[in-house]
This record gives C-alpha cells, sequence and structure tokens, in this order.
C-alpha cells in the first residue's frame, strides 16, 4: 500500500523551483508513494501519512507553530537526489531544536524507505492480526507461559491503539481439529507443488504439516485483511497433532504472512514494521546470553555453552523449538524439515533445522510501552550441535557487550535480522513513533 503524502509549500513562494523539485520526487517515489494536491504551510490538509517539503526557504524560521501543528511525520527532501539540501541543513536544525521532528533523508535509499515505512502505517490500519488460542497458559508449562506479557489486555490494547490494526482471535482447538479432517489425497496434492529438504519425517508427519497449513490457508482466503497470523502452539499444543512451523514458512513464500510463533503478539508487530519496511531477512527465536549460565543452559537440556570463544561474556546463543528456529527457505543459508525435538509438541510434530547467513546481523525487538526499539548489532559467529539436547543446532552470536544487553534486555524472544539495520531502524521510530535503545 502506498503512503499519501501531501506537499506543503510557504506562502507566498509556489514558485517554480516548487514545481521543479514537486516533478522529481513524484518521479523518483513513484512506486512508494502517491501525491496529493499540495497545500500551504498552516492550512488545513486532507488525510495522509506523511507531509512533504519539496522546498525549504528562509520563512520557516518564522513558520515554527505552523510547523507545530503539522501532526504526522514530515519529511524534508528538497535537493534533485532524493535527499536534503545541503543548504538546508540550518534549517533543519533550527527547526528541531524547537522541538519539531523531521525526517531529512541523506540518500535517496533512506527516503524509500521513509515512504515504505509510512505505506506500511497506512496499511495496518486496515490490517488483521488473527492468533488461534483458546486458554493461553493453561495448557503446558503454565508456569512460565502464565508470565507473558502478550496475552495481557493492556498490551493487546496498547498496540491496536498505537498502530491501528486489529487482533482476532479463533479456536486453535477447532482448527487443528479441521486440519486433521483434510483428506491425505488433498494434501499429498498441495505437497506435490512444493520442493521441500525433508529428513527423517514420516509421511504421515508432513501430510500433517502440510494439513495445518491448508486449514490456515482458507481462513486467510476467508478474510483479505488478515496479514499476520500465530498460534498459541507450544502451551496449547495438545490442540493439534502437528506443529505450524512448515505452514508458516509456506505462507509466508506464498502471500508473504508474518507469522508468530507462540502467537507473541509484540513479535508479530516488530517483526511486521520492521520487515515489511525494510525487506530484511526476520526471524523470532529465543536468546540464552553465556552470562546467565544454568538458568539457559537446563532449560535447553545442554551442560554448558561452548568454551572455545573468546569474551564468551559478549555471546549468545540462539534457539527455539529444537533449533534455530523458524525461517523461511528464501531467507536461509541451510533448511530442512526435521522430526520435532521438543517433547512439549505431539510425537507426530516437525521442526525446521534452518541456518540463516553468518555474519553481520541484529537483534530488534519493542519495548512493553512500543514506544522504544530495543536494538543490537552484532555478529553471528556460526552454529553449534547439541546431539539428544532441546538445542539440536543453535546459532552462536557475539554482541558488543553481553552485560549491558542483560540488564537491559525486554524479552526473551527478539528478532533476530541479516546485516546491520540500525540507521534504518532509527527512521522507522521516527515514522512509527519510538526511540532506539541501542544496547
Amino acid at each position: 500500500m502506498k503512503a499519501r503524502l501531501v506537499p506543503i509549500f510557504f506562502d507566498p513562494g509556489k514558485d517554480d523551483d516548487f514545481e521543479k523539485h514537486l516533478a522529481i520526487l513524484k518521479q523518483q517515489l513513484s512506486d512508494y508513494a502517491e501525491f496529493l494536491s499540495p497545500v500551504a504551510l498552516g492550512s488545513p490538509f486532507p488525510e495522509a501519512e506523511g507531509a512533504i517539503f519539496p522546498q525549504f526557504l528562509g520563512e520557516a524560521y518564522r513558520k515554527v507553530n505552523a510547523f507545530k501543528s503539522i501532526d504526522i511525520p514530515i519529511l524534508v527532501i528538497t535537493s534533485g537526489f532524493g535527499t536534503v539540501n545541503m543548504w538546508d541543513w540550518e534549517i533543519v536544525s533550527f527547526l528541531r531544536e524547537e522541538g519539531v521532528e523531521l525526517i531529512a533523508p541523506y540518500n535517496l535509499d533512506q527516503s524509500i524507505t521513509a515512504c515504505k515505512a509510512l505505506g506500511v502505517k497506512r496499511e495496518l490500519k486496515d490490517t488483521t492480526f488473527l492468533v488461534f488460542q483458546d486458554n493461553p497458559g493453561e495448557g503446558f508449562q503454565s508456569e512460565i507461559f502464565k508470565r507473558f506479557y502478550w496475552w495481557e489486555d493492556q498490551c493487546i490494547n496498547l498496540l491496536e491503539n498505537k498502530f491501528g490494526f486489529k487482533l482476532k482471535k479463533k479456536s486453535f482447538k477447532t482448527l487443528g481439529a479441521d486440519a486433521k479432517k483434510i483428506p491425505d489425497d488433498e494434501a499429498k496434492k498441495v505437497l506435490g507443488q512444493w520442493d521441500f529438504a525433508v529428513e527423517e519425517l514420516t509421511e504421515g508427519a508432513l501430510l500433517s504439516a502440510v494439513k495445518i497449513y491448508i486449514a490456515l490457508k482458507k481462513e486467510l482466503e476467508a478474510d483479505p485483511s488478515v496479514r499476520s497470523m500465530g498460534i498459541n502452539c507450544l502451551n496449547e499444543s495438545r490442540c493439534s497433532d502437528t506443529t505450524p512451523c512448515l505452514a508458516w514458512n509456506m505462507l509466508y513464500e506464498e502471500k508473504g504472512i508474518i507469522w508468530g510463533c507462540e502467537a507473541d503478539l509484540m513479535v508479530m508487530i516488530t517483526k511486521y514494521i520492521l520487515h515489511k519496511s525494510l525487506g530484511a531477512p526476520i526471524m523470532m527465536t529465543n536468546i540464552y546470553p553465556f552470562l546467565m549460565g544454568k538458568a539457559a543452559t537446563n532449560h535447553e537440556k545442554i551442560l554448558g555453552f561452548p568454551e572455545f570463544l573468546d569474551e564468551p561474556e559478549n555471546h549468545l546463543l540462539l534457539a527455539h523449538c529444537g533449533y534455530f528456529g523458524v525461517v523461511p527457505q528464501s531467507f536461509s543459508s541451510d533448511w530442512k524439515v526435521r522430526p520435532k525435538v521438543l517433547a512439549i509438541v505431539d510425537d507426530n510434530a516437525h521442526a525446521l533445522d534452518a541456518r540463516m547467513p553468518e555474519g553481520k546481523t541484529t537483534l530488534a525487538k519493542l519495548n512493553p510501552k512500543a514506544d522504544k526499539m530495543m536494538v543490537v548489532e552484532g555478529d553471528l559467529k556460526g552454529y553449534v550441535q547439541f546431539p539428544g539436547s532441546d538445542c539440536r543446532n543453535g546459532a552462536i552470536v557475539k554482541v558488543p557487550d553481553g552485560h549491558n544487553l542483560v540488564l537491559k534486555n525486554y524479552s526473551h524472544h527478539q528478532l533476530v535480522m541479516t546485516g546491520h539495520w540500525k540507521k534504518e531502524i532509527d527512521l522507522l521510530g521516527k515514522v512509527f513513533n519510538f526511540s532506539v535503545d541501542e544496547m
């Protein structure tokens, strides 16, 4: 969905230079933005996601209150190259000192990212997040799951009000029962349309995985506003004879659906904003800082962390559901469907054994008030295997300051992105109204 931008001019001052730069912007950003009719600064303007200045004038110094009356993100793209003009830095600096937040890109990619983010902001207002759960916290490992913020009405109401999406809840028990009723022949026909690397998984388990995909796809087709889905798949795993890992891969690769393991709403909205705005490969996993010692290793049923690393205090083990976590095929350097690992899920269930590329990586997550986003730029060093444990293949990530991360961390669930993205996330914060908490 394209962002609606309202061009703003100084009155008087809508001259040939304004028209020239507006025409350039329309050409440069045509794939990402819809330009509305220009409006004079201080005048009412139509509903839009952003205001854009193709031209700045010294008149700005005397129009601070008019700038402050603009209640949507303000872009300043005044050069012919999709950036702020260098001669406008003084005006931008002056307005920021007066408390006016501005987005002043210094390259065209940033301008495009801002428009894409504003388009996501618009899309969210017409988006449904669909989760399947019955009695969250009352199932397996209730002593753990009852602690989680994403079940709370406080969390749901805050995120709906801030970002505009609507949360819809449906029964996981009903979904699981409906999936079981799907004939094997129908599942085999669907399976034949995909190319999966599968190891050690029985045909019955693979067909059950495909049946959950079919059932979820029917839900999508019944409501086109659904763009993100989650299932309370561990805590209420008794509701299904399988796990949704393969289905999330299929639905992302086919329809771009953002998935939420364990129906974690904080994960879903963070992932939606980051991936839809930036296009970066992303997934969710648990983080186990080496500094946490046995409090971390006991949960994964491993004897200890690797001892061959320098600066162990700055390293994390990343693992979820037996492996690294649910990663779509297109994000992966290696990818297979394998039998389940965790005792908490049905014996017929499966998991994804996937790897993202080694090298630069970013951890990110919104805080409980959704007004800050934790960002850690690190390095994915490689993968480790612990046979017979709950971590058959986990990732090792080095971060700049493990002590600071442990002291300030928001959650055991973290989003992992291939590449370093702090500068871009800074820009997203100006669109979605959150600050960046760099750890």
